[in-house]
């Protein structure tokens, strides 16, 4: 997992094309004008899932993995807690859905990360994560999670 702010982003071109088109299109759109929704940036080789939400509780969520697509998550306004760890030798509390590109792991999060403003994450498949919790109390929240496939 990385994490660090949008004005970095270059540091990470050595990732690859498809993650400095997926930097390209945060540094350059304004999400103040962006709706919810689900927009193609190339294909289903990267493509952005803009959410609104007020952050949550964390009792009763679970953490989270991906094996098809790491996933940037960015957030455009506000502020969350997310809870990290490593897959390791876990064992998955729901069993892995390739329909839905995903599996949850109920063990509590190793150490936890506070994103503000202009701040991303990187999840790769081996990095479990539980986004969207509270810092302080609930806020409102609009983030960006880019999702770039594996392959």
């Amino acid at each position: 997992m990385i994490i660090d702010t949008l004005e970095n982003a270059a540091r990470y071109d050595s990732l690859g094309a498809k993650f400095v088109k997926a930097f390209e299109y945060l540094q350059q759109t304004d999400f103040n004008a962006v709706a919810k929704g689900k927009y193609e940036i190339d294909g289903d080789n990267i493509f952005a899932i803009v959410n609104e939400y007020d952050s949550i509780e964390e009792a009763g969520e679970q953490m989270e993995s991906h094996r098809k697509y790491i996933d940037v998550q960015y957030v455009a306004a506000g502020e969350e807690r997310i809870g990290h760890d490593f897959l390791g030798d876990k064992t998955p509390s729901r069993a892995y859905s390739e329909t839905e590109d995903y599996m949850l792991f109920a063990e509590k999060p190793a150490f936890y990360t506070i994103l503000k403003q202009g701040q991303f994450a990187i999840f790769f498949p081996t990095d479990l994560h539980m986004p969207n919790l509270r810092v302080n109390g609930p806020v409102p929240v609009k983030k960006v999670v880019i999702k770039i496939s594996v392959q």
